[in-house]
């Protein structure tokens, strides 16, 4: 039995195929690159996230077709707060603005001053970096994308939605969007209502050790693997992290 985790960084797609006793057996990076159109933008294409999981994991399967098709399970991780936005044929709106973009400065204020108390709710005061702001960002100036929108999902989970077809986040992940109700362990209503979504624009949100889908069978098939593989929820990288950490 082996496993496969997938982390979506901001400079690179990094894939680690590990067995049972947690020792690697290889690694692959694929570089990506970032956009900064405008001043304090920072950008990136979630397409070129799928291309180079998909470009990672083909050459492992080159590399170690053995070790590949014993993987039973595969964990994600990745940069947290990047506002993906897609449409109701799971494709990109638009660019993912990412964690490090600052463009969302005065719709912090908004926020931080409105009567739903993100800070009390979500358990920080709304920042730049964090999702919500973006999304109040969007509808400000880009107003015929917010109008398509159909999900928000965070990086690895348009990945997770590329491998399984399914709309899913992890509780860590999701407390960095802003719009987390940290005690309930679920979508706040009243801090999605501040910034005039939903939770039907939401991924469903798992604890980060619960199984959210299965391995598509036609990716399966090509990368070789021959069982029916388990995706689970994983966590943002700074949660990843500090469980790396002990």
């Amino acid at each position: 039995m082996n496993y496969l985790g997938i982390d979506i960084g901001t400079s690179a797609v990094k894939v680690v195929l590990i067995n049972a006793k947690e020792q690697p057996i290889a690694q692959v990076s694929i570089a990506l690159t970032i956009s900064r159109p405008e001043p304090l933008w920072s950008e990136q294409d979630p397409n070129s996230w799928w291309q180079a999981t998909y470009t990672a994991i083909d050459k492992l399967k080159q590399d170690h077709p053995k070790q590949l098709s014993q993987v039973k399970t595969i964990g994600l991780t990745g940069q947290m707060h990047g506002a993906t936005c897609i449409d109701s044929k799971d494709n990109p709106l638009r660019p993912a603005i990412l964690w490090n973009d600052g463009r969302s400065y005065a719709e912090c204020d908004i926020l931080n001053n409105h009567s739903a108390d993100f800070k009390s709710i979500n358990g920080n005061m709304v920042m730049p970096g964090f999702t919500a702001p973006k999304l109040l960002w969007l509808q400000k100036h880009e107003p015929h994308i917010f109008k398509q929108l159909h999900k928000v999902l965070l990086p690895k989970d348009f990945i997770r939605l590329k491998l399984t077809g399914d709309y899913a986040s992890d509780m860590s992940d999701a407390s960095g969007t802003s719009w987390l109700d940290v005690e309930k362990r679920a979508w706040s209503k009243t801090l999605l209502a501040a910034t005039n979504l939903t939770a039907d624009a939401m991924p469903i949100v798992y604890e980060g050790t619960a199984v959210t889908g299965i391995l598509k069978s036609s990716l399966a098939l090509g990368w070789g693997i021959n069982t029916a593989v388990k995706i689970v929820a994983g966590a943002g990288d700074n949660a990843a992290g500090a469980i790396s950490l002990g």
